[in-house]
């Protein structure tokens, strides 16, 4: 029996009204609380189990800094939870449910190939405690970037994949709550030297896949999960982007459905030009960047999916800089999607959301319907994070729903499963990705968000992984105006 959880609601706050492309439609909220110097990676997720979306920010000091929402209002708790407050430069966080106890996880890892990671279990929303040892996850030896809580082997539990920016990438698997490095011949145990790793089933059948962006010079990579073993089929579906240079590199990825196709694409930020790859029915993909006007020649280092405007199709915050060493300065994108006419930048040069060079992550922190957008900089003469309210008019902010994605004890955030909208024709709407990786070096566990064009019902469909493959569970006649404030949550039906 398929069953659904809905979360608590809450008041939809006041905003302001802004003209769509007139203006960028946000502004800084609680500015003098996030001044934390070399700020790099951001990660969100509902660790209180409150109804709202907390988060973690890391970067070169060693603090971990946790911040609990309060109804909108953001209260630095990361020393009082038992994470640290210096320390060796932490250069990526992900957010995972390792032991299914319905307590968001936080992992920690570091630049340094001397340090060990840092698992913080979430002792039920009130402390955290570094068990990275005693489960088998302290991965000395590696410079970490995105590190993806994920389930590769569709057994139920989530599973851990480590990028090396300077070494041989590592799988663990989950055995109970223990981990097992899985041997290099049956992962996905690339040695180039790779910074992004985004997961999802590109080819429709019924397991995860990793996209791995390079740097260095390297060629990127795509390993399809054959089950026993991975195999990299990037150069053969044309994705592997040859002929860098050793300046130019991938960064990050960001997988979404920008043409509302119902096929999942890949952005890729570059250093060098920017890629988008359009996938397709056969799951071959297609570089749309230059017709689309996204292939610029920049270095870009986070990117992100969200519809900020709710008008039904994603648009793409893309952080970059400019300068050498120590004087590096933010120079972002937030580049709206007007459909078949491609994507415009719409932040005016030292814009109010230019204020990233690394992180970036899209959410509804105030439930108000409107995503908000979450910036962190780790360079330059100061270093900071910023978290910018969006400011659409209330009633475009309402033309929207959340959909959380849970296992079916309605515990786990599924990451890879993926949501799609109908029309009451039948007729697809959007397609989002619950997140295996964010912005830059991240992972956020929390709903996916979709912009209506309407607030006439719909049909929510959830494809989940499971040992039989690919399994749907539908809600029809879902009334969006109803979850305002709220989400609705589909839980895995189980196969």
């Amino acid at each position: 029996m398929i069953r659904y959880l809905l979360a608590a609601s809450v008041a939809v706050m006041p905003v302001l009204a802004v003209a769509q492309d007139a203006a960028v439609p946000f502004e800084s909220v609680q500015p003098d609380l996030f001044d934390m110097p070399g700020s790099l990676v951001n990660a969100w997720a509902d660790f209180d189990r409150d109804g709202d979306l907390d988060f973690a920010v890391s970067g070169k000091t060693g603090e971990v800094r946790l911040y609990r929402n309060d109804g909108g209002r953001f209260v630095s708790i990361g020393s009082a939870a038992g994470l640290p407050t210096a320390g060796y430069p932490i250069y990526s966080l992900a957010w995972g449910d390792y032991d299914a106890d319905g307590w968001p996880d936080l992992q920690a890892g570091p630049l340094d190939k001397a340090n060990p990671s840092l698992i913080f279990r979430n002792l039920r929303g009130r402390k955290f405690a570094n068990v990275a040892a005693e489960i088998g996850l302290t991965m000395v030896g590696r410079s970490a970037r995105h590190t993806n809580w994920i389930d590769f082997d569709n057994d139920g539990d989530l599973d851990l994949y480590a990028t090396d920016r300077e070494g041989e990438n590592k799988l663990y698997r989950n055995d109970g709550g223990v981990f097992t490095q899985v041997p290099a011949a049956q992962a996905p145990a690339d040695t180039r030297p790779t910074v992004g790793a985004c997961w999802f089933d590109y080819d429709r059948d019924g397991d995860l896949d990793v996209f791995l962006a390079n740097q260095s010079g390297a060629t990127d990579a795509l390993y399809r999960n054959d089950g026993d073993r991975f195999t990299d089929v990037a150069a053969a579906l044309g994705i592997d982007n040859p002929g860098r240079t050793k300046d130019e590199g991938g960064v990050g990825c960001a997988v979404g459905d920008y043409d509302n196709d119902g096929h999942l694409d890949i952005f890729v930020p570059n250093y060098g030009h920017n890629a988008l790859y359009r996938g397709g029915v056969d799951g071959r993909f297609t570089n749309m960047a230059a017709k689309l006007g996204l292939d610029a020649e920049n270095h870009a280092v986070g990117a992100a999916w969200g519809d900020y405007d709710n008008d039904g199709l994603s648009d793409l915050m893309v952080t970059s800089y400019t300068g050498g060493a120590g004087v590096q300065e933010p120079k972002d994108a937030l580049l709206h999607n007007r459909g078949a006419a491609g994507f415009v930048d719409v932040l005016a040069q030292g814009g109010v959301v230019n204020a990233s060079d690394h992180g970036a992550q899209w959410i509804d922190y105030d439930r108000d319907g409107a995503l908000d957008l979450s910036l962190t900089k780790g360079f330059g003469k100061t270093g900071s994070h910023r978290v910018f309210r969006n400011t659409i008019d209330k009633a475009a902010a309402q033309r929207s729903l959340s959909v959380l994605v849970l296992d079916a004890k309605g515990l786990v955030v599924r990451p890879g499963a993926e949501v799609r909208l109908y029309d009451a024709k039948g007729r697809i709407l959007a397609t989002r990705l619950v997140e295996t990786a964010g912005g830059y070096a991240s992972q956020s566990a929390g709903p996916v968000h979709f912009g209506l064009t309407s607030l006439d019902p719909v049909t929510v469909e959830v494809t989940f992984m499971g040992k039989a493959g690919r399994h749907v569970v539908q809600r029809k006649g879902v009334r969006p105006a109803a979850y305002a404030g709220r989400s609705l949550v589909v839980r895995d039906g189980g196969r």
